[in-house]
């Protein structure tokens, strides 16, 4: 396992972080502690949940699993969607800030939470008033790292002007969705990253599973996220994704790599990438994954990769500016 900074904190992680979504819901007790215990004899040494992850439980698994081993693993939870029927329980107001933070530092059972994500751009609380919460609570010790997931480009530098002009601690990590069919971070989110030397963690490596290896045209196992569940539907339920999904799985196939792998491989291989997030239900569904970490990947069969689904349009309509070298390229008109 190789390791990297967390933006410019000075905190190493591993090439390849953990996300807990599974604990104590598709993956019981048990096999949590023993997808824990994979992991970390892997190397990896950061472990992602959210306190609406399972309702609370797969902090509380989490929390247990890291008892005598603190001080060796990065913890990140986060904050926004509802966690109760309480018309105040959600949002990143200030008033539900603070109060998740401290519920998610009960079921952890930890003094600090290493990196506190915003989970979602909340449309009704004032961004400020945001940001002052998580300022309130890194002053306090309880959060270390501000961070933010699912924000656009300009939220984030929105978010980072208002920490700078009232010299509030800045975020350090954003964690945006990223895979081969799921690219729009590649337009603004990781140019920004790299330029703000912030760190990334993609979420959903696999595309909810349909780039595993199990899905093609003709193929869509039953009982999958991507066929049953609708929020994977909504993503991932164009007819030509499935397409792409068979054209991968054959490409991997070529190279004698899993398609787990070589999806994760992309991930991992994609400019400003800290660390992909893994996600599973069983240690069967681990091990390829992991096996991303132990390979080097081909430059010429990462570009075939990508050349299976279109990258986005460019940020401005000087599409045009990546044919032009030399210097004062960018002024001409």
């Amino acid at each position: 396992m190789k390791y990297s900074l967390l933006g410019r904190t000075g905190v190493r992680v591993s090439s390849l972080a953990f996300g807990t979504m599974t604990f104590g819901g598709d993956a019981d007790e048990p096999t949590s502690r023993a997808l824990f215990q994979r992991c970390v004899d892997a190397g990896i040494n950061h472990f992602d949940t959210a306190d609406v992850y399972n309702g609370g439980r797969s902090e509380e698994l989490l929390g247990s699993m890291i008892k005598g081993m603190r001080e060796r693993v990065v913890i990140a939870s986060k904050a926004y969607f509802p966690v109760s029927n309480d018309v105040n329980g959600r949002g990143t107001s200030r008033y539900h800030l603070v109060r998740a933070c401290e519920a998610s530092l009960r079921r952890l059972e930890t003094d600090r939470i290493d990196v506190y994500y915003l989970h979602r751009f909340d449309d009704e609380a004032e961004l400020e008033e945001s940001l002052r919460a998580i300022e309130h609570l890194v002053a306090q010790g309880k959060v270390l790292y501000p961070a933010v997931s699912n924000f656009a480009a300009w939220q984030v530098c929105k978010s980072l002007g208002i920490q700078a002009l009232n010299r509030w601690s800045p975020i350090a990590a954003i964690q945006p969705m990223y895979n081969l069919v799921k690219r729009q971070c590649e337009a603004e989110l990781l140019p920004m990253a790299r330029s703000e030397r912030l760190a990334v963690f993609p979420y959903s490596p696999l595309g909810g599973g349909l780039l595993s290896g199990k899905f093609g045209v003709h193929d869509r196992p039953a009982g999958a996220r991507v066929s049953e569940w609708p929020m994977y539907k909504v993503r991932y339920g164009e007819p030509a994704l499935y397409e792409v999904a068979e054209a991968f799985r054959s490409l991997a196939r070529e190279a004698n790599l899993h398609p787990v792998t070589l999806a994760v491989a992309w991930v991992m291989a994609q400019p400003g990438v800290t660390a992909p997030l893994l996600g599973a239900r069983s240690l069967a569904q681990l091990e390829p994954a992991l096996a991303a970490a132990e390979i080097t990947v081909d430059p010429a069969l990462l570009d075939r990769v990508s050349a299976l689904y279109p990258s986005p349009p460019p940020a401005t309509d000087r599409n045009e500016e990546g044919l032009v070298a030399g210097p004062g390229s960018a002024r001409k008109k």
